[in-house]
């Protein structure tokens, strides 16, 4: 019995469906996207997620000197005398908010009539901190709004003046106790720790995610820019520009990276944007040597030689029909250089070189607690270090997946069913 078949029941697959098709299989390289995608939407949501959201996550309790994962603090929230900080979500998720309240860590408090008496924490065992006073208005209210200050002992109630509006307020002693218990006193769960001057690990860590991946976008999309024009030139043009090109790429090729990035940071001067330039002015060299190569191979297929015959320029033989050819191998080396950017940043922050702080930086994180490895608090350097074997792996294996699933002797052409 014969059955017909419709066009349409065969589709024939696109080489972008091929490809993804391919790269399913390899369960490792869905690994490395899933991590690198998870990276991605931790930078892009930036201190919307944090649990520090000051700018940089920096702020600082060195009371709360290098505490353990899990440790709890219990903070007094007192109004700082300035005007407020407050910020769309947009600005607040990618440069933090500053806090419009003062974070005290105490041990322990308890009200005396107009004034919230606090012994400030230590963390010794007996707490023996320092004690002090604060009028209850002052903590709920900035001296802004509540100046002068007068306290009414007969009626508890703390009378000021509102100087933006001109108003008179009176607020019961009560209502402000109650108002400080409930919004003032609050409990800061530190899920990772702190380091070394008392700031949020698990916030440092997620900022420095960021760092990470901007310095790898930044570094690979300046190396691929100018290798695939250098690369591109030399390998359709050849004669005396492929000669002077080469020559260029082998003295690059023959200082080390590390060295020659170390170079061009000191003559940029030291900060994450000279980072960016550095590190993407090393790595061209891959790519350009790649193009170059790819070129070679191609500039003599049949389709060149007609585009030539046509009369079309140069430049859009190159554009048009060489460079779509060569592709696939350019974003391979692509996701290598990924790894290797953010490799590199490290190595610099490490150095002292790279980012400065107070940016966090997962390398800088490293050096400054590198002495605590053989100490009972190892966890502050080996947490970024473990972040950058992670970010760096995943890069490793899509680069990998990537290399097989474009390889042309895996490509497959025959029809799949269509549903």
């Amino acid at each position: 019995m014969l059955f017909k078949k419709k066009h349409s029941d065969f589709v024939s697959e696109s080489l972008s469906a091929q490809t993804w098709r391919r790269f399913k299989r390899s369960k490792l390289s869905l690994f490395g996207l899933a991590m690198i995608i998870l990276a991605t939407i931790i930078s892009i949501l930036g201190f919307a997620i944090t649990p520090d959201q000051t700018p940089f996550a920096n702020d600082q309790k060195p009371e709360l000197h290098i505490k353990k994962p899990g440790f709890k603090a219990k903070m007094l929230m007192v109004k700082k005398n300035e005007l407020s900080h407050e910020r769309n979500f947009f600005m607040k998720m990618m440069n933090g908010e500053v806090s419009d309240y003062s974070g005290i860590p105490i041990y322990l408090y308890y009200f005396n009539g107009f004034d919230l008496v606090a012994e400030e924490y230590t963390g010794n065992d007996p707490n023996k901190g320092e004690i002090s006073r604060i009028n209850v208005a002052d903590v709920v209210y900035d001296v802004n709004t509540n100046y002068p200050i007068v306290n009414d002992t007969a009626h508890g109630t703390v009378e000021f003046y509102q100087l933006s509006s001109g108003e008179k307020l009176k607020v019961k002693v009560s209502d402000l106790q109650q108002k400080i218990r409930k919004e003032n006193v609050v409990y800061r769960n530190y899920i990772l720790g702190t380091d070394l001057a008392g700031r949020d690990l698990l916030s440092r860590l997620l900022i420095g995610t960021r760092i990470s991946l901007a310095v790898g976008f930044v570094s690979v999309f300046i190396s691929i820019v100018i290798g695939i024009l250098m690369g591109a030139i030399a390998g359709y043009f050849r004669g005396w520009i492929d000669d002077v090109i080469m020559w260029l790429i082998n003295v690059v090729w023959s200082i080390p990276t590390l060295l020659l990035v170390i170079a061009i940071t000191l003559v940029l001067g030291k900060g994450i944007v000279q980072v960016f330039i550095a590190v993407g002015l090393t790595m061209w060299v891959d790519v350009a040597r790649l193009i170059r190569g790819q070129i070679l191979s191609l500039r003599e297929k049949e389709f060149i030689e007609a585009g030539r015959a046509l009369g079309y320029k140069h430049m859009r033989i190159i554009t048009k029909h060489v460079l779509p050819n060569v592709m696939g191998p350019v974003v391979v080396i692509a996701a290598s250089n990924f790894a290797t950017a953010i490799l590199t940043e490290a190595g610099l922050s490490f150095l002292g070189i790279g980012a400065q702080p107070p940016t966090p930086s997962w390398g800088q994180m490293i050096n400054a607690h590198q002495g605590y490895v053989l100490l009972d608090a190892a966890y502050l350097a080996f947490a970024p270090g473990i972040a950058i074997m992670i970010l760096v792996l995943a890069f490793m294996l899509v680069g990998n997946g990537l290399r097989d699933a474009l390889d042309a002797k895996s490509i497959d052409s025959k029809p799949v069913m269509g549903n």
